[in-house]
């Protein structure tokens, strides 16, 4: 009776817990009991609702970024030498580098099953029983004493051959991505000095055209001071140096912008200032000598990240193997070795045991078998990133490649331009001072001159732009090295 009773007061009890912690009636209860840690108030208290901080946040710490520029680092700084500042600045080389670092310790990590697990406890217990025939409590005893036990994998069908392997083919794939950190960081670089100089050219091309308006208002004010010349005439002239004006304006706006880029892609503070040197001795502008067929067996040798890419897929095959065989049976040996000491006046025992254990998973809830699904699937996943990435690589090189071909052949084009532009403004406007022509024609001879300066900088600009662009694609560091043999 009083068994049944007990029963039937541990169900109820059972019934009252289940039905207070159900998910349906803690919403009914009171804030304490279905929030009892208060986690709600640390959200913004609606979707539409900023979240404020009850406590001071945090302080950003930037102590990765200096401003402090090595002592042969000083004077003009070249190309080379800002490539190489931004190799030992630029926060993404230090990621890089520790990412690296960290799947080597993973394969440590992994390796370390290849050697026996060994550990030494030192153990004091001190236990009273009582007798199992008279129920005579036995006096207290203590023990206290060393132990040794070992262990290690005999067989496991290849599991942890597998692993180690995948994790190889990690560090291959982050020491890859490493490189070509490096490539997109001296690229980076590359684009932004060259952008830098362009402008730099283009501002002093549009103060020569704002000087050269400047005169033609000049001359223009004088003929009308004369009467040759119409207030329309005067009118038009002042809205050409005003568009000029603003050219000159935007241009220095966008120079200084790309002084702020140049630095970032360095990894100095935005606004720091930098003496640069001037480009000289340019490279010559010449068409490849490599087809457009070898650069693209080459990118596919040398482009790191395409290589990474490969050997991420090889690590997930590795994975997917280890996956395949954590199901069979492993074998280890075992092995443990003490000596228990007592306080009192018993000697000392020696105790060991060795044991060969041979385990075999029965059922483990389906675990071994989606893990191995989910390894085939993330194999897959990298097959398919490796694969769109190749098609990227070679879109890259492509158009890279004919980018190249293009700045080559409107370089020439340019320079002609330039020239027959120059000498048109000149003569127009000796025949407006001498009071022939019109200023329509005075206006559009300039205009015409400063679009083919513009046209040139910019055909310059395109083609370093591109050199760079080349070399990225195929995934080679010099400037020129994607040039070949030149024609």
């Amino acid at each position: 009776m009083w068994h049944r009773s007990a029963k039937a007061l541990g169900a109820l009890w059972g019934a009252f817990f289940c039905s207070i912690f159900s998910s349906s009636a803690l919403g009914a209860l009171p804030l304490p009991l279905s929030d009892p840690y208060s986690v709600d108030s640390l959200v913004a208290p609606a979707p539409n609702r900023y979240w404020l901080p009850r406590e001071p946040l945090p302080e950003v710490s930037v102590a990765g970024i200096t401003t402090v520029i090595p002592p042969d680092f000083a004077g003009p700084l070249s190309l080379a030498q800002l490539t190489d500042l931004a190799l030992r600045l630029n926060p993404r080389t230090r990621q890089v580098w520790a990412q690296a670092r960290a799947e080597a310790a993973a394969l440590g990590i992994e390796r370390a099953d290849e050697l026996p697990q060994a550990s030494v406890l030192y153990s004091f217990t001190r236990n009273q029983t009582a007798s199992a025939t008279s129920g005579v409590l036995v006096a207290a005893q203590n023990r206290h004493g060393p132990s040794v036990s070992l262990s290690y994998v005999l067989f496991d069908f290849g599991t942890r051959a597998n692993e180690i392997e995948a994790a190889r083919f990690r560090l291959l794939a982050a020491n890859l991505t490493q490189n070509r950190t490096l490539q997109q960081i001296v690229f980076e670089v590359e684009q932004a000095y060259y952008r830098l100089m362009g402008f730099e050219a283009l501002v002093r091309a549009n103060r020569e055209s704002l000087k050269n308006f400047a005169t033609s208002l000049d001359a223009t004010q004088r003929r009308r001071e004369s009467g040759l010349a119409t207030v329309g005439d005067v009118y038009r002239a002042e809205t050409a140096v005003s568009q000029a004006r603003l050219a000159l304006q935007r241009s220095e706006g966008e120079y200084w912008k790309l002084r702020g880029l140049l630095n970032v892609s360095i990894g100095l503070p935005v606004a720091h200032e930098l003496n640069l040197q001037p480009v000289s001795n340019l490279p010559p502008v010449r068409e490849i000598g490599q087809s457009l067929e070898s650069l693209l067996k080459k990118a596919k040798a040398t482009r790191p990240d395409l290589v990474a890419a490969q050997a991420r897929v090889q690590s997930a095959r590795a994975t997917a193997k280890a996956a395949s065989t954590a199901g069979l049976p492993s074998i280890d040996v075992t092995a443990t070795a003490g000596r228990t000491l007592y306080t009192d006046d018993r000697p000392g025992i020696d105790t060991f045991s060795l044991g060969f254990n041979v385990r075999i998973p029965l059922f483990t809830g389906f675990r071994d078998t989606y893990n191995l699904r989910r390894a085939e699937a993330l194999e897959d996943q990298a097959q398919s990133v490796r694969d769109q990435l190749y098609t990227q690589t070679e879109l890259d090189v492509w158009q890279s490649y004919y980018d190249l071909q293009t700045a080559v052949a409107t370089i020439g084009s340019t320079e002609a331009q330039v020239k027959s532009a120059q000498q048109t403004a000149q003569a127009t406007l000796a025949r407006y001072q001498a009071g022939f022509g019109s200023i329509l024609d005075l206006i559009t001879a300039q205009q015409d001159e400063a679009n083919a300066r513009a046209q040139r900088i910019q055909s310059y600009l395109d083609w370093f732009t591109a050199l760079a662009r080349l070399n990225l694609s195929i995934g080679v560091d010099n400037i020129l090295a994607a040039a070949g043999e030149q024609k």
